[in-house]
């Protein structure tokens, strides 16, 4: 069964910097997209970012592009994402997400980590 273990969220200052890790497990990602997305209070959840596992071709949401970078290291089999000059708008609950190539939507998910920014 495929296992998604996010960490590294916590408070950080506006302008800060913070990188969330997601650990996977369970089975080869070779044909997989690996994702993060999030929810803040109030508000459905949001696309953030993805990336092929294999390729490591990525797609960001317009609200982070250019602040945020997603990456992976298959030798570790994790995902990364590194988020820079934050603001209060990106306080949430991110989660990592994980489907096939082939299909539309994302069966597996992790807990999710808490990220607050302070003003």
């Amino acid at each position: 069964q495929v296992q998604l273990v996010e960490s590294g969220g916590g408070l950080v200052q506006a302008g800060g910097s913070l990188r969330l890790s997601c650990a996977a497990s369970g089975r080869t990602f070779t044909n997989y997209v690996m994702a993060w997305f999030r929810q803040a209070p109030g508000k459905e959840r949001e696309f953030v970012a993805s990336i092929t596992w294999s390729a490591g071709i990525t797609y960001y949401a317009d609200s982070v592009k250019g602040r945020f970078t997603i990456s992976r290291d298959n030798g570790k089999n994790t995902m990364y994402l590194q988020m820079n000059s934050v603001t209060p708008e990106d306080t949430a609950v991110y989660y990592c997400a994980a489907r096939l190539v082939v299909t539309r939507s994302f069966d597996f998910w992790g807990q999710g980590t808490q990220v607050t920014v302070s003003s």
